[in-house]
């Protein structure tokens, strides 16, 4: 099966997933309460997370001081804490996605921009959404799919529970989640049925068929795909930016208007375009990035690591 599988089966009851059924079961608990109540324990509890988490906070701090040298360090620091906290408060509400009503899930991701999604439509096309890693990704994903056919890709956990529970949540509302494996025909195949998707441009893949770019004040190794996959699936390329506010207690998601396609003719021009809408994606919610990531891995030749 290319996909993952979204039944129960009797080896997830296994005594070395107890622990995982635990956190499972705190995280069912949380996501029952309403968000004003579970927002302030997640600013608490975040600051045992800053405390815990050395090794991923110190990535974020050099990610961030590679693509904005001029943040002097107490910003830096500020912009990491509040990364943090909107970690944990996304994190603890998440399991609100496998049982929340569709008004539910309607209130509490407030959509703009759909507009640009329906011309697509209108025309016959399917979209693929691009969208760095950020943490209301998966309510951006259950949020669109109320209003269109969607499928996605992702990476397997190595604890077969969690993976079963995360794809439980993304396949919720009948879209599959397919393996990374599975490879990029499949999506293809998948858009030719009228279906849409994410695509991530952000992660690091590796100096292979990657292109140099660059990404605010730095340089990042661009994957340049989409471009294919849009000619071969006749889509529309449409960034997507998602932003939780811990105020009103609710999601902002905004469909941006769909990427020239002259912008993309060549592999070069491809990852430029790509860079420039992950930038615009993440500078409209700066602190609800992933930027714990290692996206600055690849560097170009000659260029130390960031991480050391």
């Amino acid at each position: 099966m290319r996909y993952f599988d979204r039944r129960f089966y009797w080896g997830l009851l296994h005594p070395k997933l107890w622990g995982t059924w635990i956190a499972i079961g705190f995280l069912l608990l949380l996501g029952a309460l309403p968000a004003w109540v579970r927002d302030p324990f997640a600013r608490a509890l975040s600051a045992l997370v800053m405390i815990v988490a050395k090794k991923p906070i110190a990535v974020a701090k050099a990610n961030i001081r590679a693509c904005f040298p001029a943040k002097t360090d107490a910003e830096v620091e500020a912009l990491v804490r509040e990364n943090v906290a909107q970690f944990v408060m996304i994190l603890i509400g998440q399991a609100e996605l496998l049982f929340g009503s569709h008004e539910h899930l309607r209130r509490r991701v407030k959509l703009q921009g759909f507009e640009h999604v329906q011309a697509a439509r209108d025309a016959g096309q399917p979209v693929i959404f691009v969208m760095p890693h950020v943490w209301g990704i998966d309510y951006a994903g259950l949020r669109l799919n109320l209003d269109l056919p969607m499928v996605t890709m992702a990476k397997a956990h190595r604890n077969e529970l969690f993976n079963w529970f995360s794809n439980r949540i993304r396949s919720r509302l009948g879209g599959h989640v397919y393996m990374r494996e599975a490879g990029l025909r499949v999506l293809i195949s998948e858009m030719r049925q009228g279906n849409s998707f994410f695509y991530l441009p952000d992660e690091d893949l590796g100096p292979e068929q990657s292109v140099f770019a660059p990404l605010f004040a730095t340089t990042k190794a661009t994957l340049p795909v989409v471009g294919r996959l849009a000619n071969a699936g006749n889509a529309r390329v449409v960034p997507v930016t998602i932003g939780y506010d811990d105020k009103s207690h609710t999601f902002s998601l905004t469909v941006l208007p769909a990427l020239d396609e002259a912008s993309m003719v060549g592999k070069e021009n491809e990852a430029l375009a790509l860079n420039k809408a992950v930038e615009q994606v993440i500078s409209a919610y700066p602190e609800q990035y992933m930027w714990f990531l290692k996206l600055l891995k690849t560097r170009p030749p000659g260029e130390p690591s960031i991480y050391d």
